[in-house]
């Protein structure tokens, strides 16, 4: 799923550089699977669809819905999928414009405006009275989850909920019984409260890729290195260590105030055959392409040029939201 930019939101200013990144992401899923892209109104639509046709894009794999948004981050407005008895059933939490910081209402009703259009077909929705984005959590598949302490415990998302009472009702949620909870790690310019999809990733069950820093005169040195023996402290459900992949920083980009933007290559994206990197016009770029494929050998491993995208503080992740099969309508 996409939430395409539009005039109306905070991308009006860059229209012209974000956009060809939204093509170019719809343009690669839609060569392995179908594509769902909310356009703000009728002529947005029309829009899109020219951008996406000269793009070359399989239009066949385009499922475009009319549905007013706020912003692009369908990660954390989109509905988050979880299987049941091999079916799947859709939780659509509350989005507040992470905690309170921007105007979300129109986000926020963007997954049960889809249902009430047949987006989704008969798939089972359940509306959750729980604020959560899908970029705060990151899980193994087999009922581990991985998040920051920072984020799901900030006191602007569910201040009447302690750890453990949390860690309660998202286990009956998502079907979770392991909760790794990192203290350290953010990147400069993030405005999430450190979303843990920014900084550290399950690649399998066994694996972790994590942003690293290597430089001590970065202003990260500290919160990512104490990050990394987090990390290293941590243990499979059978008890062994994770593989860990570090991936490196690109150089600081800083928008025209001087603030640092958070560019990461933990942002990426699996789908059907492939991963989509976010890359960043950087020499770092081939280092994390490079251990990104060796993280994922039976993916082809696809660059997306995802520097526009930091210029309202996210990445390729941030912008997308898998829908399992099953959920879209036939």
């Amino acid at each position: 799923m996409l939430t395409w930019p539009h005039r109306h939101g905070d991308w009006a200013p860059w229209l012209d550089e974000v956009e060809p990144v939204f093509a170019d992401i719809a343009f690669h899923i839609a060569q392995r699977q179908t594509v769902l892209i909310n356009a703000y109104d009728e002529a947005h639509g029309h829009h899109i669809d020219t951008l996406l046709e000269a793009r070359g894009t399989s239009m066949d794999k385009i499922r475009l819905h009319i549905v007013r948004s706020n912003d692009t981050w369908a990660r954390d407005h989109g509905p988050i999928t979880v299987m049941e008895n091999g079916q799947p059933r859709l939780l659509d939490f509350i989005f507040n414009g992470w905690g309170n910081k921007y105007d979300a209402k129109l986000d926020n009703a963007i997954t049960s405006e889809l249902a009430r259009q047949g987006a989704f077909g008969d798939t089972a929705m359940e509306t959750i009275d729980l604020v959560l984005e899908g970029g705060s959590i990151d899980t193994d598949g087999q009922g581990t989850l991985l998040t920051t302490r920072a984020c799901l415990l900030n006191p602007q998302r569910n201040p009447q909920l302690s750890q453990a009472m949390l860690e309660q009702r998202l286990g009956e949620l998502l079907g979770v019984y392991r909760f790794l909870w990192l203290h350290h790690g953010y990147l400069a310019g993030d405005d999430t409260d450190s979303h843990i999809d920014t900084l550290a990733r399950f690649c399998d069950a066994e694996t972790l890729c994590y942003v690293s820093c290597t430089d001590e005169n970065d202003e990260h040195y500290p919160a990512l290195q104490g990050m990394a023996a987090e990390l290293r402290s941590l243990c499979t459900i059978e008890g062994t260590p994770y593989r860990l992949i570090p991936l490196p920083m690109p150089a600081p980009i800083v928008d025209e105030n001087g603030q640092r933007l958070p560019a990461t290559y933990a942002n990426f994206l699996i789908i059907n055959g492939a991963v989509l990197v976010p890359t960043y016009r950087d020499e770092a770029d081939a280092v994390a392409l490079e251990r990104l494929a060796g993280a994922f050998p039976r993916h082809e491993i696809i660059a997306i040029d995802a520097l526009p995208l930091v210029k309202q503080y996210g990445s390729l992740h941030c912008v997308t939201m898998q829908l399992p099969q099953g959920v879209l309508k036939p």
